[in-house]
C-alpha cells in the first residue's frame, strides 16, 4: 500500500491535474477526493480523461475525511484553505496550492488579497538556495503561484549572484485561460479568447508581493496577458545589470546546474509554451538586449504543471520522504 492522499478541491483544473499525476505516481494512492460544488458527481463526469478515477464518487469538504490521509493537498480557491486547514491534526502535512499562506507580510497579503492575513507556511520552491530542506522538513507547505515561479525562476538567481538590480525589473507574462480556474467567466468563453490577447490586473497582480518576496526584487512592474491557449505561462523578465560585463546566461547555468526540473536552453533556442506542456519542467534562455542594455530571461512552464498541480506532488515527495521526482516528468508531450 502506498502513501494515502487526499486532494481538496478535485473538481478543478489544479485539483484535476493533481489527480491525474496521482494515478500514475508510483507511491501515491487517492484516499479522497472533495469538490464542494459537484458533491455525488463521478469524477468521470467531471474530468473525463481521467479513466483510472471514472467511477471514484466527489466527496463534500470534510476535514475529518481528508485528516485520514497521509497528505492533504488543497487545490482550493485563494481565501478558502485557511479555514480547512485550521480543521486538520497538527501532524497532518498539507499543501496549500492557494495564496493563503504563501506571504510573510500581513500588510502585503491586505493589500492584494481580501480577508485577514492566515499566517505564512514553508514556501514550496524546491529549487530556491535552501529551500529543499526546509520542505522536506515542513509539515505545512505554501506551493507556488504560476506568474511566480516562472518569474521568480527566471530573476532571483540574478539578483542573488549581484548581477542585476533588484529595482525596476519589469515582467511581461503570458497564460493560458486555465490560469482563470474553471469557474464559467463570460470573458473566458471561446468566442471571446480565440484570436485575442488582452492584459487583466494591470499594476496591481496579487503575485506581485510573491514574487519580491522570493526574488528579492524591491521594486516590480508586471504585465500579465490573458492567451488563447488552455495551458502555459511565457514570463519576460527583464532588469538592469548592476555592472558592464555581465553573463547572464552563465548566472542560470550556475544556478541550476544539477536541477532535474529546470532547464537551461542551448543557445539560440528560446522557450516556447508548447514544449513544457504536461511537465513539470521550467524552461529558460537570457540575453542582454543590445539597446538598452537590460538583462532578459525568458521562461516557460505549464501553469497546471510546474506552476500549480506537479510543484505540489514535487514538495508533497519532499515532504514524505520519496525521490523528489516520483510520479513527475521533466518532458513535456506534444504536439
Amino acid at each position: 500500500m502506498g502513501m494515502r492522499v487526499a486532494v481538496a478541491g478535485a473538481s478543478g483544473y489544479a485539483g484535476g491535474e493533481l489527480l491525474r499525476l496521482i494515478a500514475g505516481h508510483p507511491h501515491f494512492e487517492l484516499a479522497v477526493a472533495t469538490g464542494q460544488s459537484q458533491a455525488g458527481s463521478p469524477l468521470g463526469a467531471v474530468h473525463p480523461h481521467l479513466v483510472t478515477y471514472a467511477d471514484h464518487v466527489l466527496a463534500p469538504t470534510d476535514p475529518a475525511a481528508l485528516a485520514e490521509a497521509d497528505l492533504v493537498f488543497l487545490a482550493l480557491p485563494h481565501g478558502e484553505s485557511a479555514a480547512v486547514a485550521a480543521q486538520l491534526p497538527a501532524h497532518t502535512k498539507v499543501v496549500d496550492l492557494g495564496a493563503d499562506h504563501r506571504l510573510i507580510d500581513p500588510g502585503a497579503w491586505t493589500r492584494y488579497y481580501p480577508g485577514p492575513h492566515a499566517g505564512t507556511w514553508t514556501y514550496g520552491l524546491p529549487e530556491l538556495p535552501g529551500q529543499r530542506a526546509k520542505i522536506a522538513e515542513s509539515t505545512r507547505v505554501a506551493a507556488t503561484g504560476c506568474y511566480a515561479v516562472a518569474t521568480i525562476l527566471a530573476l532571483a538567481p540574478l539578483i542573488a549572484a549581484g548581477i542585476a538590480s533588484p529595482d525596476d525589473v519589469v515582467v511581461v507574462a503570458s497564460s493560458g485561460t486555465s490560469g482563470a480556474g474553471k469557474s464559467p467567466k463570460a470573458h473566458l468563453l471561446g468566442s471571446e479568447v480565440m484570436g485575442d490577447l488582452s492584459p487583466y490586473k494591470v499594476g496591481a497582480h496579487q503575485h506581485v508581493p510573491e514574487i519580491k518576496q522570493a526574488s528579492g526584487a524591491r521594486t516590480l512592474s508586471f504585465t500579465p496577458v490573458l492567451a488563447p491557449m488552455p495551458r502555459g505561462i511565457l514570463s519576460t523578465v527583464t532588469a538592469k545589470p548592476q555592472s558592464a560585463a555581465v553573463d547572464v546566461r552563465q548566472a542560470l547555468l550556475d544556478a541550476y546546474a544539477g536541477e532535474h526540473f529546470v532547464r537551461v536552453l542551448p543557445e539560440g533556442r528560446w522557450p516556447h509554451t508548447a514544449a513544457t506542456f504536461g511537465s513539470n519542467a521550467c524552461h529558460l534562455q537570457a540575453a542582454v538586449d543590445v539597446d538598452s542594455g537590460r538583462l532578459i530571461v525568458v521562461s516557460a512552464i505549464d501553469n497546471l504543471g510546474k506552476g500549480a498541480a506537479g510543484q505540489a506532488v514535487q514538495c508533497a515527495n519532499l515532504m514524505l520522504g520519496l525521490p523528489e521526482s516520483a510520479g513527475l516528468s521533466a518532458n513535456g508531450v506534444a504536439p
